[in-house]
């Protein structure tokens, strides 16, 4: 009789079903998962054993986990090896943009990865104060004239070297622009205010606030002002046809990209010397052989 007891419970254990009940003495020390009942005038205690826990796959780690888009996620969470410092920058309010003119949102790019130069071929023989009333006059004829949904550029520079917010969406983000048809996307406009086709014509503070903005922005995205890039135009009323690639200098002139001469004949000729000082900006090592095309 005994050992056909032991055997069913043997039976009951090896089912994972607990037994009917469990005495045991009451006790000043607790082991791991029995609980011991002293009370006055209680000498034992009926525990019900809980029956034994279902032995499932741990969860994974999370740094384990699958995310839907890796590369996507590294880009987030890259710090830029040769960051710039972000300039001073006017912001729109301050000019006095009217935001009821824009009839769009804006629009975005994933980053920036090339730079073309421009200018408003507007005359050099303004006052600096008076460059807010200028990009107002530029702004309401993008948008009226042009209807355009914004200012073409997404920065202006004076020759003061002051630089003012262009295109609205945030000064710190891709905001795709409209100053360089076939070559919008993933680039940014940098308009310099005046004419500067003659010899002379560009001041160097112009220039140096030029190099600030660019390498600034170029630095979000670890990209180099002294290289290259490739871009594929998307409209044939540019120098390419649509869906051709091109080669660019990273900061490339509006005329390499569409049949202008701007941003002036003494403006390019700077092109190479506002490349040199992004990088500086940037703290990369100077190059000991540079490829130049403008």
């Amino acid at each position: 009789m005994g050992s056909h007891r032991a055997a069913k419970h043997a039976r009951r254990r090896a089912a994972g079903r607990p037994s009917r009940t469990t005495r045991v003495w009451a006790t000043a020390a607790a082991t791991a998962g029995v609980v011991a009942v002293a009370a006055l005038g209680v000498h034992s205690a009926i525990i019900h054993t809980d029956p034994p826990a279902v032995h499932a796959r741990p969860a994974p780690s999370p740094q384990l986990m699958p995310f839907p888009d890796l590369a996507a996620r590294a880009r987030l969470q890259r710090v830029p090896l040769y960051p710039a410092h972000e300039p001073a920058i006017v912001p729109r309010k301050s000019w006095g943009a009217d935001e009821s003119l824009r009839t769009e949102p804006p629009h975005y790019s994933t980053t920036v990865k090339a730079v073309f130069l421009h200018h408003t071929d507007s005359g050099n023989d303004y006052r600096c104060k008076d460059v807010p009333q200028i990009i107002q006059d530029i702004y309401s004829g993008h948008i009226q004239s042009r209807h355009w949904d914004d200012v073409a550029y997404n920065f202006f520079v004076d020759k003061c070297g002051t630089i003012y917010e262009g295109r609205a969406g945030g000064s710190d983000r891709p905001v795709t622009g409209a100053h360089s048809i076939g070559f919008n996307k993933d680039t940014m406009g940098i308009a310099a205010i005046g004419t500067y086709d003659a010899k002379g014509s560009v001041p160097q503070a112009m220039a140096e606030s030029i190099a600030r903005i660019a390498a600034w922005k170029l630095g979000l995205s670890d990209i180099d002002p002294r290289g290259e890039v490739g871009l594929v135009s998307s409209s044939s009323k540019s120098r390419f046809k649509k869906g051709q690639r091109a080669e660019f200098h990273v900061i490339a002139g509006h005329r390499d990209a569409y049949m202008t001469d701007c941003p002036g004949k003494e403006l390019y000729a700077k092109l190479p010397e506002i490349r040199t000082e992004a990088a500086r900006l940037q703290g990369r090592p100077p190059l000991h052989t540079a490829k130049s095309k403008g």
